[in-house]
């Protein structure tokens, strides 16, 4: 059975890492595989603007993918949190009943949703604005 509520946490905490998917999917999911890509490379930017500054092209024009990355899984996590029970039992529960307690919103999973677009919307606005910073500092 695959619980919203831990769904929602996974998505929040490790999601960058894609283990909500290997969770709901198994870990032979292809898109659980591919968003370790942009985190790495946002992983990567972080470590090149440690070792050479942030004066370095690559660094800052890396770094943002790291950020997109958390700010999407933030978003993934708000999704699967509204869902609804009928919905998510279908979708991941499908030998359940549909009104099963797996798929019903719960007080963590509210916490949760809290948490994912307090924490998704930071990190997206500081992406942004790091993003820009850089390259209006680059063009002068």
């Amino acid at each position: 059975m695959k619980n919203k509520t831990l769904a929602v946490w996974l998505t929040l905490l490790l999601g960058s890492l894609g283990l909500q998917r290997f969770y709901l999917a198994g870990r032979y999911d292809r898109w659980a595989w591919l968003t370790l890509v942009p985190s790495l490379v946002g992983w990567y930017g972080v470590a090149r603007a440690r070792t050479l500054g942030l004066d370095d092209l690559w660094s800052w024009a890396l770094i943002p993918f790291g950020g997109f990355a958390l700010a999407a899984c933030s978003l993934m996590a708000i999704r699967y949190g509204l869902m609804d029970a009928p919905t998510w039992n279908t979708r991941f529960n499908p030998q359940a009943d549909p009104e099963d307690a797996a798929g019903q919103t719960n007080g963590l999973t509210v916490l949760g949703l809290g948490a994912s677009l307090m924490f998704g919307t930071t990190v997206l606005m500081a992406s942004i604005a790091f993003s820009f910073q850089r390259l209006f500092e680059f063009t002068v």
